[in-house]
């Protein structure tokens, strides 16, 4: 076609312009008809406001697909996109006639797609070709929608594993932490003293046992005898005694 997708756009609303903009309408009283010419002027000058008041005015006198259409485009110029997609879907209610019902689809397409709504500019164009299924422009614009849904879809994707990767990577930096954290605490734990409770049963196990009375006196009598042994065998030998002590 030889047009990039806003160019499109351009083209498209130019041409619903040619054929809706100036075409004759039935108003109730001359005042409304008045105001629609009004409209249309301002629109050719590029006074979207303007034009914008007087389909206002007009539409107020009768509801119907060229009020709507026409309010549409003035609102569009104005880039308010979202309040223009509603004048486009309520035109393609009023109207029975499949061509201009695809139209008002198509604009309305267009419309929600420049506001970010891009499912709802992808319906709009279904409903666009369903109402006229020849319509080129309405066929490329939807395989546009659709390339950018698959582009955002993929950039989530990939947003998301990046997200998924970073939790990954930290939570194994936090298990690596914990584990010499754990490892440094045993080390210390190994090689820090003993506590007093340690240190008290350590010296219990190493002091006298006490004797009590009766074992003290047994073991007594055991050391007298042991010295009278010793006495008489020196007696019988005094010379020994001298064998057990220190050379100087």
């Amino acid at each position: 076609m030889g047009l990039n997708y806003w160019e499109i756009m351009r083209a498209k609303t130019s041409y619903l312009l040619g054929i809706f903009l100036f075409s004759s309408v039935l108003l109730n009283g001359q005042d409304a008809t008045k105001l629609l010419r009004e409209g249309n002027e301002a629109y050719k000058k590029g006074e979207y406001l303007k034009a914008e008041e007087s389909y206002r005015k007009a539409e107020a006198a009768e509801k119907s697909y060229n009020q709507n259409y026409n309010l549409g485009n003035s609102i569009y110029q104005q880039r308010r996109m979202s309040e223009a997609a509603e004048r486009y879907k309520t035109a393609a209610e009023q109207t029975t006639d499949k061509v201009q019902k695809g139209n008002a689809y198509y604009n309305m397409g267009n419309a929600l797609l420049e506001g970010g709504n891009l499912e709802g500019a992808i319906n709009a164009y279904k409903n666009a070709l369903r109402s006229n299924p020849q319509d080129e422009e309405a066929k490329y614009n939807l395989s546009q929608a659709f390339r950018r849904q698959k582009q955002e879809q993929q950039k989530q994707e990939q947003q998301q594993q990046q997200q998924n990767d970073k939790q990954q990577s930290q939570s194994q930096d936090d298990k690596e932490q914990k584990k010499e954290e754990d490892d440094q605490n045993n080390e210390q734990q190994n090689s820090s003293p003993s506590s007093p409770a340690e240190d008290q049963k350590e010296q219990s196990a190493l002091a006298p046992t006490s004797l009590t009375k009766e074992e003290a006196d047994q073991l007594l009598k055991i050391m007298a005898q042991e010295e009278q042994k010793v006495q008489q065998k020196l007696k019988k030998d005094p010379k020994k005694a001298y064998l057990h002590g220190k050379d100087w």
